[in-house]
């Protein structure tokens, strides 16, 4: 969930790369930020808060000033110890010799830290992570060269992490992964190292991503990626597809409503060469070597949890056994796995702690695994057996919004190709037309007009059915991500389950009804239930079922195939949602708590 950004190069430049680096990783959610900057010395700034409290604090500095050829600086999410300047990072050991960021969490670090202590290390922060500086201190006591210090040092460590550490004296920066996502950006007489390609993507796209237990060492002669055990590995250097400029807001006042308006553009990317119109086939190239499962079952978190609600459903409805698990329970209480069976791992980042820990799972346990992800060389991508991209572009947004649309097309064409080949005409005409409904949908949208009137509401429910109650529920998550208004989504069926209870007139219910079969009609007898309790009932649907008639306002979408029709509804959920927020002034591309890749499980 941190960010973390190193770099090797020009003295004078290090010092504003590191500054732009983690400007460029705000979008990740923190609440601290840190650097350091390393050469003949080692100096330290580090503050509780946003970027400006760094910043103010370093314009503040007198003296000396802080330049050097090696730098690494972090933007902290806190879960040892709450944000404060000493919780911060970097972390040094108690000379200041030896500085260190880290993503992730050291499990044996409270052994670790009994154990220096009784030697007589002081510690000064709460956190795991500064047992990593006094460990690597320890070693060069001893005697070890720096790299070999930071090796043995990592060697005691249990956990997840990814590590960058400079040391005083040292023109070079060591850096290693495990479990934790860490990426090596390669430039012109400098290199880079970070959590995420948009903190260097300004200065190279040239990249490598490290596996796990690999360690790479930085300096001025380049780069040198090496094994647990020290053999040097032979690593591709892989070009980013998009540019720097596409992480920018283009205008738009929030990188959310930009994603929100991308998403015409992200769903023909997801869709090109993959629908051929004129055969009315799905073709899905990167797939021609998956067999056909018994059963598949899907593994996700959060807003790509809902997907594999849906992607499950598309599933079962055309006759193959399917369920959706959230990966964190599946880690821990994986479902049973027989005959040829299919785990899907959904993750927009590619590197969801908790997913990724499921899929290995699965595989351990003999399943075939696959991928679907928008970040081409993320560590689900490669540890799985198969991977489909959704192709949505970089996300900047902490909530998802663009790659949750993609990921539903991703679903209904991984449905085609292991159900019927994906010869099914409708389908193909209907995807083929979607990128045009979303359009459709964004140009016409009252949304902004409907949320002025519950501006004062105590709560909202969000309701669906059958392929609209995913779409539901993320309604509901986005809606609570940036409004921090108290939100709910409902299969409709359990409202009277219990949950009518809470609905009032200050309640305001969102009903998603698409189509004309049974599931709209029963939706719509719910819908006749809360209006019933004096509740402000907004539909958004398609027309067909005429569910309109019994709303108070009307939220539409075009008309499309039963298993589009949550896609469309969606994004006017989304709109919603950023409205709403945009009233109450919230911080909507990096709510309260938040971050946009969970890392750590």
């Amino acid at each position: 969930m941190c960010g973390i950004i190193g770099y090797v190069g020009d003295a004078d430049e290090t010092l504003s790369v590191l500054l732009d680096g983690l400007s460029n990783l705000e979008y990740r959610g923190y609440d601290s930020a840190g650097i350091a900057v390393g050469g003949d010395g080692l100096r330290v700034e580090k503050r509780a808060g946003e970027l400006d409290a760094l910043q103010t604090a370093l314009d503040g500095e007198t003296g000396d000033a802080i330049d050097g050829p090696v730098g690494v600086a972090h933007t902290r999410w806190s879960t040892h110890g709450p944000p404060t300047d000493e919780n911060a990072h970097p972390h040094t050991d108690e000379t200041g010799r030896v500085a260190v960021v880290h993503n992730g969490i050291i499990e044996n670090y409270r052994e670790l830290r009994d154990e220096l202590e009784a030697e007589g290390v002081a510690f000064t922060s709460e956190t795991d992570t500064e047992v990593v500086p006094h460990l690597v201190a320890r070693e060069l006591r001893a005697g070890r060269a720096p790299e070999a210090a930071v090796r043995t040092a990592t060697e005691r460590l249990a956990g997840s992490y990814a590590l960058a550490v400079v040391v005083a004296g040292t023109d070079a920066l060591f850096a290693v992964r495990h479990d934790s996502p860490l990426v090596l950006g390669v430039g012109e007489g400098e290199s880079f190292v970070a959590s995420d390609v948009p903190a260097f993507l300004e200065r190279t796209r040239d990249v490598i991503y490290l596996d796990d237990d690999e360690f790479v060492r930085l300096d001025a002669t380049g780069w040198t990626v090496t094994d647990a055990d020290g053999d040097v590995v032979d690593k591709d250097v892989r070009t980013v597809e998009w540019e720097a400029e596409q992480t920018g807001k283009s205008g738009y006042d929030h990188y959310m409503l930009k994603e929100i308006h991308e998403q015409p553009v992200s769903l023909r990317q997801c869709i090109s060469g993959r629908v051929d119109e004129l055969d009315g086939r799905v073709t899905v190239e990167e797939l021609d070597d998956l067999g056909s499962p018994e059963t598949v079952q899907f593994v996700a978190c959060g807003t790509s949890y809902h997907a594999a609600l849906y992607g499950a459903q598309l599933l079962r409805a055309a006759g193959v056994s399917a369920n959706a698990y959230y990966a964190h329970e599946y880690a821990t209480a994986p479902a049973p796995l027989s005959g040829d069976d299919l785990v899907v791992g959904i993750t927009q980042s590619g590197e969801t702690a908790d997913t990724l820990s499921a899929l290995r799972e699965a595989s351990g346990r003999g399943a075939e695994t696959l991928a679907l992800t928008n970040v081409v060389g993320s560590t689900a991508a490669r540890e799985s057996d198969h991977v489909l991209y959704i192709r949505a572009g970089p996300e900047i947004g902490v909530a998802a919004t663009k790659t949750f649309s993609s990921q539903l097309v991703g679903l209904n064409l991984l449905t085609a190709y292991l159900t019927d080949g994906g010869t099914e005409r409708r389908l193909v005409d209907e995807l083929r037309g979607v990128a045009s409904d979303v359009q459709a949908v964004l140009d016409e949208s009252t949304a902004a007009d409907v949320v002025e009137t519950f501006v004062d509401a105590d709560a909202f429910f969000f309701l669906g059915r059958g392929f609209d109650y995913p779409v539901a529920l993320e309604g509901a998550l986005k809606f609570k991500e940036i409004t921090y208004e108290h939100a709910e989504g409902f299969a409709a069926g359990e409202l009277k389950h219990g949950p009518l209870a809470l609905v009032t007139a200050d309640t305001p219910v969102f009903a998603v009804v698409t189509g004309e079969g049974e599931a709209a009609r029963k939706t719509i007898g719910n819908v006749k239930e809360v209006e019933a309790r004096d509740a402000p009932v907004v539909v958004v649907t398609d027309g067909v079922a005429d569910a309109g008639r019994y709303a108070d306002y009307v939220l539409d979408v075009p008309t499309t195939d039963e298993r589009l029709a949550p896609l469309l509804a969606n994004v006017q959920l989304q709109l919603v949602a950023y409205h709403m927020a945009a009233r109450l002034g919230r911080s909507i591309d990096k709510p309260r708590n938040l971050a946009k890749s969970v890392t750590v499980e």
